[in-house]
């Protein structure tokens, strides 16, 4: 079992920036891939950036991409989200996952965290 918590959420301007962090539980870290999603209301979740488990692979959102970087750290068991730029359509609650498989399929990730709030003003 894998756990996964979430922070670094928070209001932020448009243009700023905010860097999430997710902490895992288990020794297992360093197995999985590490995947970013967020739902904003009303909509599906939806993939936003991902990490291969042994770093050498990313995969982000078009919409993202050049603004958000993924990093993973194996000796604190944690992976982060440096979001850059943000813009209010980035408003939504984001969720950290662990799994196999497919970086941005939400199916190939079976640990999920409760999420953080991420608000963006204009």
């Amino acid at each position: 079992q894998v756990q996964l918590v979430e922070s670094g959420g928070g209001l932020v301007q448009a243009g700023g920036s905010l860097r999430l962090s997710c902490a895992t539980s288990g020794r297992t870290f360093s197995t999985y891939n590490m995947g970013w999603f967020r739902q904003a209301p009303g909509n599906e979740r939806e993939f936003v950036a991902a990490i291969s488990w042994s770093g050498t692979r990313t995969s982000y959102a078009v919409s993202v991409k050049g603004r958000f970087t993924i990093s993973r750290d194996t000796a604190k068991n944690t992976v982060y989200l440096q979001m850059n730029s943000l813009k209010p359509e980035d408003m939504a609650i984001y969720y950290c996952a662990a799994g196999l498989g497919v970086l941005n399929l939400p199916t190939s990730y079976d640990y999920w965290g409760q999420g953080t709030q991420v608000t963006v003003s204009s």
